[in-house]
């Protein structure tokens, strides 16, 4: 690749950092630049400033779902979701992981009440409505990461 493609990573955060970290792995080793919250400067715009600002610099956009709905704002909308929408709003190509199992998922990283549960199936049913890839483990879930983003800029002709 000649040009360094930004990606910005969304998802839960406490309960996917292994997850999030084979990610940022697998972009840099395909020589992309990684975005995610856990690389944000300190700055003086709100959170929700930064995350448009940051998302709209960015050339993909990684969505991961695993069990957990995650932070809302004001409105009962997790800042995941808002992040998705965002993404698609600008027209970014949007990439759609989900766990393949969510049974699986240990209790300690799921959503425990059933309003949670409710608002992360209906997303959850949301990027799936697009083609997207399920994954099981921190290791697989860097590597059907990496083989999509290869596929998806080979589609765009990069």
């Amino acid at each position: 690749m000649d040009k360094r493609y930004q990606v910005f990573v969304s998802s839960t955060f406490v309960d996917l950092q292994e997850e999030r970290q084979a990610v940022m792995q697998a972009l840099l080793e395909l020589d992309c630049i990684p975005s995610g919250m856990e690389l944000f400067p300190a700055s003086d715009e709100t959170a929700w400033e930064l995350i448009k600002r940051v998302i709209e610099g960015c050339d993909y956009y990684v969505v991961i779902v695993g069990g957990r709905y995650g932070s809302r704002d004001a409105e009962g909308v997790s800042y995941t979701e808002r992040e998705y929408d965002h993404a698609v709003k600008q027209g970014i190509p949007v990439l759609g992981f989900v766990h393949a199992d969510p049974a699986e998922i240990k209790a300690g990283k799921t959503e425990l009440d059933a309003d949670g549960q409710a608002k992360l199936a209906a997303f959850r049913e949301r990027v799936q409505g697009k083609h997207c890839k399920k994954w099981r483990t921190a290791d697989d879930l860097g590597s059907v990461v990496s083989r999509g983003l290869v596929q998806t800029m080979k589609l765009a002709g990069c």
